[in-house]
This record gives C-alpha cells, sequence and structure tokens, in this order.
C-alpha cells in the first residue's frame, strides 16, 4: 500500500491536547492550579476545565489516522497480523513503562480485589469495569478504549473503501447519534469504549470527507473548517449551558473535531502553518508519552518534592516524555514491528 500524504498539522495537534489534559488535572478540586484557574473568568475557567474532552478529540484523530493509513490494505491473514503487531508496538512499550513508574503504589495499595484491578490495568480493560476505586493512573482507561477500537477498525475499513459523499454524509449524521442512540438503549455510560466508539467512527468519516476535498479540481483552504470549527468548540466548552437539553457536549463537539482535523490537513492560515512547523511535529511525536506518563510522574513529584511547581512539573513532564519517546517509544515500535513476518511482493 502506498504511504498516505503526510498531514503535518494533524501531528502538531496532539501536543496542545496533552497539554490540554495536564491543565485539567491540575486545576481540579484540591489541585496545585485550583486558586488560580478559580480566578479566571468563568467561560475561560470551564475551558480549562473542559480538557477531559481532548481525550475525545484523540479518539476522532485516531480515527481519521486509521482511515488514512489503512484505506487501501487487504485484510489477509498476514496483514492483520502485522496490524496487530503495529498497534500493540505503537501503545505498549510507554505503557508498559507507566506500570513500572506506579508498581511501587500499586504494591503499597491495599484496596480489596486490587488483583482484578491489576489484571485490568495490565490488558488493559479497566474502562469495561466502570468506575474502578484505584487511581493508579486514570488516564490510562483511554487505552482500552484505543485497543477497542483497534479490534473492530477493519470491519470498518470496508465504508471507507467505498467512501463517496452521500456515504460519508450519512455515515457521520449517524455516528453523531450513536451515542445517545447506545444511552437509550440502556447502555452504560460508564462502557467508556462502546459510548467513545462514535468519536472513533467520526474520525473515519471525517478521513473520507478529507480524501474527497483533497482529491477535488478546486481544493479548499483548510481555515475555513478549523477556525469556526475550532471557534465553536470553544464557545460550547466554556458555555457549556447553552446547549439543546438532548445534546450533550460530547455529541455536539464531535463534528466541530471532523471539521477542525479536515480543515488542519487541508492546510492554509496562521494555525495550520504553526502546527507544521518542525518543532510543533516534535511536541506532537510527544503527546502519547506526556497523557500516559504526566500522572505518574505527578505521583513521584509529589513524593520528592515538599513544594509544588506547575511549570517545573510540565517541564519534566515534556523532558522524560521526551526520554520515553526516544529511547523507548520508537526503538521498541521499530524493533516489534520487526517482528512481524515480512509483506510478500
Amino acid at each position: 500500500m502506498p504511504a498516505p500524504d503526510f498531514l503535518p498539522a494533524v501531528t502538531g495537534c496532539r501536543f496542545p491536547l496533552a497539554l490540554w489534559v495536564i491543565l485539567h488535572h491540575l486545576t481540579g478540586p484540591g489541585q496545585a492550579l485550583e486558586p488560580a484557574a478559580l480566578a479566571l473568568p468563568h467561560g475561560l475557567y470551564s475551558l480549562i476545565r473542559a480538557g477531559y474532552m481532548a481525550v475525545a478529540t484523540f479518539f476522532v484523530l485516531s480515527g481519521f489516522v486509521f482511515a488514512r493509513t489503512y484505506a487501501r490494505t487487504q485484510w489477509t491473514g498476514g496483514n492483520l497480523l502485522r496490524y496487530g503487531v503495529a498497534r500493540l508496538a505503537r501503545i505498549y512499550p510507554v505503557y508498559l513503562l507507566s506500570l513500572a513508574m506506579v508498581a511501587p503504589i500499586i504494591l503499597a495499595d491495599r484496596t480489596p480485589g486490587r488483583g482484578l484491578f491489576v489484571g485490568a490495568y495490565v490488558l488493559p480493560l479497566q474502562a469495561w469495569l466502570g468506575p474502578i476505586p484505584v487511581n493508579w493512573n486514570t488516564p490510562a482507561w483511554a487505552l482500552s478504549c484505543e485497543m477497542f477500537f483497534y479490534l473492530i477498525f477493519p470491519l470498518a475499513a470496508v465504508f471507507v473503501a467505498r467512501a463517496n459523499w452521500r456515504n460519508t454524509l450519512i455515515g457521520a449524521a449517524a455516528v453523531c447519534c450513536l451515542t445517545r442512540a447506545l444511552l437509550a438503549l440502556g447502555v452504560s455510560d460508564n462502557l467508556k469504549p462502546l459510548i467513545h466508539l462514535a468519536d472513533f467512527l467520526m474520525g473515519i468519516a471525517a478521513a473520507c470527507a478529507y480524501d474527497l476535498l483533497a482529491r477535488s479540481p478546486r481544493r479548499p483552504a483548510g481555515w475555513w473548517l478549523y477556525l469556526p470549527g475550532c471557534a465553536l468548540a470553544a464557545a460550547v466548552l466554556a458555555y457549556p449551558g447553552l446547549l439543546p437539553r438532548g445534546i450533550d457536549l460530547n455529541t455536539a463537539l464531535r463534528p466541530l473535531n471532523a471539521a477542525a482535523l479536515i480543515g488542519l490537513s487541508l492546510g492554509g492560515g496562521f494555525l495550520a502553518r504553526a502546527l507544521s512547523t518542525g518543532a510543533a511535529l516534535y511536541l506532537g511525536k510527544l503527546s502519547y508519552a506526556m497523557y500516559i506518563l504526566h500522572v505518574p510522574i505527578l505521583w513521584w513529584y509529589l513524593r520528592w518534592s515538599h513544594s509544588f511547581s506547575a511549570p517545573l512539573y510540565i517541564a519534566a513532564v515534556i523532558a522524560i516524555s521526551a526520554l520515553a519517546y526516544g529511547l523507548v517509544e520508537e526503538p521498541a515500535n521499530r524493533y516489534l514491528r520487526g517482528l512481524a513476518p515480512k509483506r510478500r511482493p
């Protein structure tokens, strides 16, 4: 399969999303930046505290990248094996590093049923258990969702192969309603992989829409999509009370995330250029390590330091994530991919 066109702004946007998640955790109840956050205007405070919604954006982004990467894959047994190895190689080495960092905390924990939770963390399956009474590395629940999405993507790829404007728009409209439909059918909001499936599928629809726009004779500039998409998302996050009854925040953001990703992929405008710089690309590559390591780093920071400095902590997260990316993530990724059977000519 020919390599898909590289879309630098899509990689570059990962870093601000990861940083947004970190700020969300630092401004929560009882956290170091809560007093400073409460002193901000209400809209800005709500926007910062909505950093957990960046995870849904990451899911949309995952669907987008998967559809772009594997759109023309023939799903033979060998390709399925290579796909599975590539997905594990992408997320598991740094995840194991995060588990090693919190291992002393896990060993000291005396929560009843700890063995079940350890197993769920190792696999990882914790997002299927609903709320659990341990918080060793809470952001890791997103990996349960990603693993589920990895499993179902080869089935969803059938849609990509048949994409046209009619199918894409119908599919996007359907996934906008999917979460509400699941809740109406009695699916628990605690089953995060099912609840966030719509975000991943929206990313696939967005990739199809991008391909159709990119192939059109008059390819549009992306700013006309990402500027209103980002502005409307910020307004909804800052003032969620403006949403009509029956429309939850995640459902409202889903098409806006798709519009922003399509626009950034098309390029054009200051934001897309800024996210395509070398520095933005490098920081974007650190985003996964930042996301999965920032809570273990916080655990140890608070144990070793008698005072807390948010700038120092964030700098430490970036520096340690850079080391993890260069010394663990990339080398392990290359090694594990090399173990998979080679593609036959």
